[in-house]
């Protein structure tokens, strides 16, 4: 049985930092694409960093490059979504995803088969 359980969410304010992790069992992270993605109220789900199994390609969301960093710790099964300089339109449900099948990662919702119960991030003065 496969579980992702994320950690790290909460209150911060503007400028601030967050690392949300995402720790995985029933699922070697290394070999799949993994996906954090979010949803703010009244927002559809969208993805902000993906990584590629094996390679390590990543993608990262344009409104979040050169503010949020992804990483594996391969020895945990867990990855990491470090988020600085955070925003207001930062605050949302963030979710870790991973595929079944597949080493590559994807920005479509419907590509991942396995998902979290997502941590709450909110940014407010």
């Amino acid at each position: 049985q496969v579980q992702l359980v994320e950690s790290g969410g909460g209150l911060v304010q503007p400028g601030g930092s967050l690392r949300l992790s995402c720790e995985a069992s029933g699922v070697t992270l290394d070999y799949v694409g993994i996906g954090w993605f979010r949803q703010a109220p009244g927002k559809e789900r969208e993805a902000v960093s993906c990584v590629s199994g094996g390679d390590g390609r990543t993608y990262y969301r344009d409104v979040v490059k050169d503010r949020f960093s992804m990483s594996r710790d391969s020895a945990k099964n867990t990855v990491y979504l470090q988020m600085n300089s955070l925003k207001s339109e930062d605050t949302a449900v963030y979710f870790c995803a991973a595929r079944a099948y597949g080493l590559g990662y994807s920005r479509l919702i419907n590509d991942y088969d396995y998902w979290g119960r997502g941590t709450q991030v909110t940014i407010s003065s």
